[in-house]
């Protein structure tokens, strides 16, 4: 089971086998994949893409059994993610990130929330978005009797628009320390502006959100100010860095079977090659050897990191804060090495599709724009730096919102 507590699993439907649960992500892949270059010219909210999203029942994949999900492990969940990002790494990061407020709610909350949010997620079907940016710290927290009041704005909010609940961060200043809740997204005084515009990731329903006096009741707060984090809680950050890890990776595969595709199909030989195919060019096959060895290494360190991660969760409260360090490092190597396969695959393919790739039609610029924009959220230089002092000294990681 993903995340377990000492709730008891209760009886409810039957949980999807996991070829079933590989069936209806495959069906999902394929059905964002049939009008994403057409989506990704467009832009706009993915409204119809969530309720394909919701349909498929994919949404309670890492809720667990306790509270009427499907209790899957981490593993399963990014090998899923990693095929959706390969047709739509838009629509991949919106459904990774519902889930990253599942786990936000299980790892910070307490089992009396973990009843009321989850369960009524599963039962009601409800969509999760995201206002935790914890390095904008606009919105303050400010006490309001046994509650609280949030004020201010919070940006890159991925998945706020459209959603049907968000997770929240607010900065305390007497404390000099971070709120974190949850609530309604149309709570009163709650305004979410779709102003995302980035030249990538462009449905990722991602905008700002205003908070105007808006009331947190004591019920609705998972981390009080100054409350310590526990080594568990701590993964957290190495959930959502793994998520980007996966959909880089996925971008990487995706860009590769693309190439692949077009230069079996469309892709005139070089006059000098010799050859009347462009798949028989001996220079043809040695870059496209060159850019697989960048995509399955990438793919493999990703599940490896999954694995620790699920490891980790298994030991509960027990969780140590070296526990914790190995599954940054783990992370932080499958994340270095994706991020790379992304940014030089999504590129290089040009270079063997030729210049009739770049026509708009065929929209192969997508993967190298959501790669290139994604590659941005945190600089990739200090997890080479976090992965280069622990070859050095053996130190971890400072546990940070993205180490």
């Amino acid at each position: 089971m993903l995340l377990t507590d000492s709730a008891t699993q209760q009886s409810g439907p039957a949980v999807p086998s996991l070829a079933e649960i590989e069936r209806r992500t495959e069906a999902l892949a394929q059905a964002l994949a049939a009008n994403a270059v057409e989506r990704d010219r467009a832009g706009g909210h993915a409204a119809a893409e969530r309720e394909l999203i919701r349909a498929s029942g994919l949404l309670d994949l890492t809720t667990p059994c306790a509270y009427g999900g499907w209790g899957q492990s981490w593993q399963t969940f990014y090998a899923g993610l990693r095929r959706i990002a390969q047709a739509d790494s838009s629509l991949a990061h919106l459904y990774a990130f519902h889930h990253l407020q599942v786990a936000t709610i299980l790892l910070y909350g307490k089992p009396a929330q973990h009843e009321a949010l989850l369960r009524s997620t599963v039962e009601q079907r409800l969509f999760w978005g995201n206002a935790l940016n914890p390095n904008d710290k606009r919105a303050l927290a400010t006490e309001d009797g046994t509650g609280w009041r949030i004020s201010g704005p919070k940006s890159y909010c991925s998945g706020s628009v459209g959603s049907d609940r968000l997770t929240l961060s607010a900065w305390h200043e007497p404390s000099q320390s971070l709120l974190i809740g949850a609530l309604p997204s149309d709570r009163a005084g709650v305004t979410i502006r779709a102003d995302w515009d980035a030249f990538g990731q462009k449905q990722t329903d991602s905008g700002t959100v205003t908070f105007d006096q808006v009331r947190l009741e004591p019920h609705e707060v998972l981390v009080q100010p100054g409350q310590v984090a526990t080594p568990r809680a701590t993964l957290r950050p190495m959930l959502a860095q793994l998520i980007l890890t996966n959909l880089y990776a996925g971008i990487a595969r995706g860009a590769l079977q693309e190439g692949l595709r077009y230069t079996r199909d469309a892709s005139r030989p070089f006059f000098a090659s010799g050859v009347s195919r462009a798949v028989d060019d001996p220079y043809v096959q040695q870059r496209y050897g060159q850019l697989a060895v960048l995509v399955r290494p990438a793919e493999l360190l990703a599940d490896l990191a999954a694995q620790a991660i699920d490891q980790a969760l298994a030991l509960g409260d027990a969780v140590t804060a070296a526990d914790r360090g190995r599954v940054a490092i783990a992370v932080a190597e499958a994340k270095a090495v994706a991020h790379r396969a992304a940014v030089e695959v999504s590129s290089q393919i040009f270079e063997l599709t030729g210049a009739s790739a770049t026509s708009a039609r065929f929209g192969l610029d997508r993967f190298w724009r959501n790669a290139r924009v994604h590659t941005l959220h945190d600089p990739i230089d200090y997890k080479l730096r976090d992965l280069g002092r622990h070859a050095l000294t053996g130190s971890f990681p400072e546990p940070s919102s993205y180490s």
